[in-house]
C-alpha cells in the first residue's frame, strides 16, 4: 500500500474511531441535540419511496398511520434495498418509537451483495435525538457506516439485543442525508491516489489458440423454466439438458422425470407444459440461436408416469421422513437414518433399452429438420453416484466393466441413429469419480478392489483405452468428447448462491480455480494434491484415445452474488478458452445482475451492444494478485484484453504491453466492480488503466490494418 493511501485510510479510521461506541468523553455528548443533515434520498416516508424494495426478514405488522411496524424479537430487522443506488451520502437517518425500557437495542448497517466489509454500528446516545410523542430520531454518519467509501445498495436496521414480545418497533422517515464536504474531499483524494503499479503483457506474435464458442454454456434442468429472461440475458452459446433427474427422463411421455434422492425418489412433472419438455427445450434454443447438449439416460430405467414413488410407505413401511405434500413418498431411510431395501424398479419406472433411447435421437432429428441445434449427446449423468441418487432402480454401485459395457451399448445405438452426432461421457461428478469406480468408493479407496482388478489404472484412463480398443475392433466410435464435472471441494466454497463470503473463503474461492489448470497448486481440500483437471484430461486422452475433445459438463464456484464468485467464474472462463476446452456448461445459470452474471457478460456482451471477447486466445503474463486473458479476431483487426484484480483492498495501476503489435487506432475500457447494472465505460489506456479492488476490466482495441 502506498504511503499516501495508507495515510488517508489512517485518517478515515481515526475519524471513525472518534465516533466509536466507547468514545473519549471529552468530545462526545451524552445525547444529540442538533438536527441531522438534509435528507437527499427518501427511503421510507409512510410507504416505500421510489424503487426501494422491502427485503427484510422479520415479520411486519400492518402500518400504523403510515408508520412501518417491524417485529424485532429474536434479533429481527428490516432490509431496504435499491440496487441502482449511486452517489455519496452523509449518513442514514430515521426515527423510531419503542419502549424506553429496551435501552439502546438497535444497530444500523449499509451493505451490498458484492462486498462484506461494512461494520454494524450500534445506535448509542451520540446518534439519538428525542422527539415528541415518544419518537426518537437517529442519525448515523457514513464515517462509521462506510469508512472505506465502498459502494452499497441497501440499509439494514435490526435489533442487536433480545427484546420482549411482541417486539413491535415503529419506523418512519428513513433516508440518506447529503454528503459531508470533508468526506467528499477525502474520498476524491483517495480515488485519485495512484494504485500499485501492475505490469501485464500480451504476446501478439503467438499463433494463438482458437476459442470454442461452446465454453460459454449454461445448464437446463427441469426444475427451472425453459426460457426465463435471466437464462437468455447471460448471452449463452449453448445449453445442456442435464442433472440428476435427466437420468430418468421419459421422452415418450414428454414431461415425466424421477426426482431421485433429491426429492423423495418421486416421479414428477416439473414443467407443467402441454408440449413435451424436450421439444420446448429445443425450440427455445433454436429461437435464441444457441447449441443444445442433451443428456441421454443409460441407467436402464425411466419414469413410467408423473405420480409414482420409489420408496412408498404403504409397501415398504414407515421411514425417517416423507414428502410433506405426499405422505406415501418416503426418503428411503429408516428411523435411524440407514437405507432400507428398495422395491422393484417397476414401482416408478419402465425399462429404457438402447433402442428406446435411439428412438428419442431419431425423434430429435425429425423435430429439428434442417435447423439443427443439437451439438452433442451426453451418456447419462454422474454414474458413480447412481447407487445413491437413483438407488431405487440401481442399488448396486457401478463398476469399471459396467460403465464401459453400458457406454458401448447405448453409444452404439446413438451412433446408428445419428451418425453425425458428437457423443460425450462419462459425465462423472468429481475427483474420486475420475480415479475410482463407485464399487471402489463403497469398498473403500484404500482397498480399491475394482481398480486393482483392472491393472490399478485410474477409471477414466481405463475407460478411454477400452473405448479406443472397441473402435479399432469394430469401426464404431462411441465417444467423441471426454466430459467430466468439476466442483471445488474446499470448505465454504459452495454451489450457486451458497458458500461463505468471509475474507479467507473469498480468497480461497478465487485460488481454487487453479485446480483447473495449475500442476503446482495443491488443492486446499480433502483432495490435498494437484487436480490440474484440464492438463490431466489432455494427458489421459493423448495416452489412451487421441483426438477426443474435452468438456466440463458442470462446474460452479459458489457465491454467485458476491464479487469473489464473479471473479472465480471470470477466471475459469478465461482458462477454458486459453487451454482449448471444447465446451463447458455452468450449473445452472447465474442470477441476473449478479457478479457471476456479469462475469459471463465480460466475455459475451460487455458494452450492452454486443461487444464480445474475441475468438483466438493469445498468451498473456499478469501481475501478482491478478489475471490477464487476451484474444484477437481472426483477421487481427480487433483485440480484447480482460484483466482481473483479485485484491479486495488494493487498486492496481495497469500497464499493458502488446508484444509484436502496433499501437491500436482506438481503444475502449469497461470496468465492473460488483454493481448490479454491470460494466461502465471508463477513461484509460493500455499504458495507464485503473483496476479497482475486486474488479473485472475489459479493453477493446481496434488495430491498424497491416501494410
Amino acid at each position: 500500500m502506498s504511503a499516501a493511501r495508507h495515510a488517508l485510510l489512517l485518517l478515515l479510521l481515526l475519524l471513525a474511531a472518534c465516533a466509536s461506541e466507547n468514545p473519549a468523553p471529552v468530545i462526545i455528548a451524552p445525547l444529540r441535540k442538533d438536527a441531522p443533515p438534509r435528507t437527499v434520498v427518501k427511503i421510507y416516508e409512510g410507504a416505500l419511496q421510489g424503487e426501494w424494495q422491502d427485503h427484510g426478514w422479520a415479520p411486519r405488522a400492518p402500518p400504523k398511520e403510515g408508520h412501518a411496524q417491524v417485529v424485532m424479537t429474536h434479533f429481527g430487522g428490516w432490509i431496504l434495498t435499491f440496487r441502482k443506488l449511486r452517489g455519496s451520502y452523509g449518513g442514514v437517518v430515521f426515527r423510531f418509537r419503542a419502549p424506553a425500557a429496551w435501552g439502546d437495542f438497535l444497530d444500523v448497517r449499509v451493505d451490498s451483495e458484492t462486498a462484506d466489509i461494512f461494520p454494524r454500528v450500534p445506535v448509542g446516545p451520540r446518534h439519538r435525538r428525542a422527539l415528541e410523542q415518544g419518537w426518537t430520531e437517529v442519525f448515523v454518519p457514513m464515517a462509521e457506516l462506510n469508512p472505506t467509501f465502498a459502494r452499497f445498495d441497501r440499509v439494514i436496521i435490526r435489533a442487536r439485543t433480545l427484546i420482549p414480545e411482541p417486539g413491535v418497533v415503529e419506523l418512519d422517515n428513513i433516508g440518506l442525508t447529503e454528503a459531508d464536504p470533508l468526506r467528499l474531499a477525502l474520498a476524491e483524494s483517495l480515488l485519485s491516489t495512484p494504485g500499485l503499479p501492475a505490469v501485464f503483457s500480451v504476446d501478439c506474435d503467438a499463433p494463438g489458440t482458437p476459442i470454442s464458442p461452446l465454453i460459454y454454456g449454461i445448464a437446463y434442468s427441469p426444475r427451472q423454466e425453459l426460457a426465463t429472461k435471466e437464462n437468455w440475458k447471460v448471452e449463452p452459446t449453448a445449453r445442456r439438458w442435464g442433472g440428476n433427474s435427466s437420468s430418468r427422463y421419459n421422452w415418450e411421455l414428454g414431461n415425466a422425470w424421477n426426482a431421485s434422492a433429491d426429492y423423495y425418489f418421486e416421479n414428477l412433472d416439473f414443467t407443467k407444459r402441454a408440449e413435451s419438455a424436450w421439444e420446448a427445450y429445443l425450440d427455445a434454443n433454436r429461437a435464441h440461436r444457441v447449441k443444445s447438449a442433451i443428456t441421454l439416460p443409460m441407467i436402464g430405467w425411466v419414469a413410467k408416469d408423473t405420480t409414482s414413488v420409489g420408496f412408498p410407505v404403504k409397501e415398504l413401511g414407515a421411514q425417517q421422513d416423507v414428502d410433506p405434500y405426499n405422505a406415501n413418498a418416503g426418503n428411503g431411510l429408516n428411523a435411524r437414518g440407514h437405507p432400507i431395501a428398495s422395491g422393484p424398479p417397476t414401482f416408478t419406472s419402465i425399462a429404457a433399452t438402447p433402442e428406446f433411447i435411439a428412438q428419442w435421437v431419431r425423434s430429435v432429428l425429425k423435430a429439428e429438420g434442417q435447423n439443427r441445434s443439437v451439438e452433442m449427446y451426453i451418456l447419462d449423468n454422474e454414474p458413480a453416484l447412481w447407487h445413491d441418487t437413483h438407488r431405487d432402480v440401481h442399488p448396486n454401485p457401478v463398476t469399471y466393466d459396467e460403465l464401459v459395457e453400458r457406454t458401448i451399448r447405448y453409444g452404439s445405438a446413438v451412433r446408428a441413429a445419428d451418425p453425425q452426432a458428437l457423443i460425450a461421457g462419462p459425465a462423472e461428478w468429481g475427483f474420486t469419480g475420475y480415479l475410482y469406480s463407485a464399487a471402489d468408493a463403497v469398498a473403500g479407496f484404500n482397498s480399491k478392489p475394482d481398480r486393482l482388478a483392472h491393472g490399478d489404472q485410474p477409471l477414466i484412463e481405463w475407460y478411454l483405452h477400452q473405448l479406443a480398443e472397441h473402435e479399432k475392433k469394430t469401426g464404431v466410435k462411441v465417444l467423441d468428447v471426454l466430459d467430466l464435472h468439476y466442483y471445488p471441494q474446499a470448505k465454504g466454497v459452495g454451489v450457486g448462491a451458497e458458500g461463505l463470503v468471509d475474507d479467507a473463503t473469498n480468497a480461497l474461492r478465487i485460488r481454487s480455480t487453479r485446480s483447473l489448470w495449475d500442476p503446482r497448486y495443491l488443492d486446499e481440500s480433502w483432495i490435498h494434491e494437484p487436480v490440474q483437471l484440464i492438463p490431466r484430461m489432455k494427458g489421459w486422452v493423448a495416452r489412451n484415445y487421441p483426438g477426443l475433445k474435452l468438456s466440463i459438463g458442470e462446474y460452479n464456484f459458489g457465491a454467485e452474488r458476491h464479487m469473489s464468485g464473479g471473479l472465480a467464474l471470470a477466471e475459469a472462463l478465461g482458462r477454458f478458452g486459453q487451454l482449448g476446452l471444447y465446451s463447458a456448461f455452468y450449473w445452472t445459470y447465474p442470477p441476473e445482475g449478479s457478479p457471476a452474471f456479469w462475469a459471463f457478460r465480460a466475455y459475451r456482451d460487455f458494452d450492452g451492444k454486443g461487444a464480445a471477447f474475441e475468438q483466438v486466445s493469445l498468451p498473456t503474463e499478469a501481475a501478482r494478485d491478478a489475471s490477464a486473458f487476451a484474444a484477437r479476431s481472426p483477421d487481427g483487426r480487433r483485440i480484447t484484453v480482460l484483466l482481473l484484480n483479485f485484491s479486495p483492498t488494493e487498486t492496481l495501476e495497469a500497464n499493458v504491453s502488446l508484444k509484436g503489435c502496433p499501437l491500436p487506432d482506438t481503444q475502449r475500457l469497461f470496468t465492473f466492480v460488483g454493481n448490479s447494472d454491470g460494466f461502465s465505460e471508463q477513461k484509460g489506456t493500455l499504458s495507464k488503466a485503473r483496476l479497482p479492488p475486486y474488479s473485472i476490466t475489459v479493453m477493446e482495441l481496434a488495430m491498424p490494418r497491416k501494410k
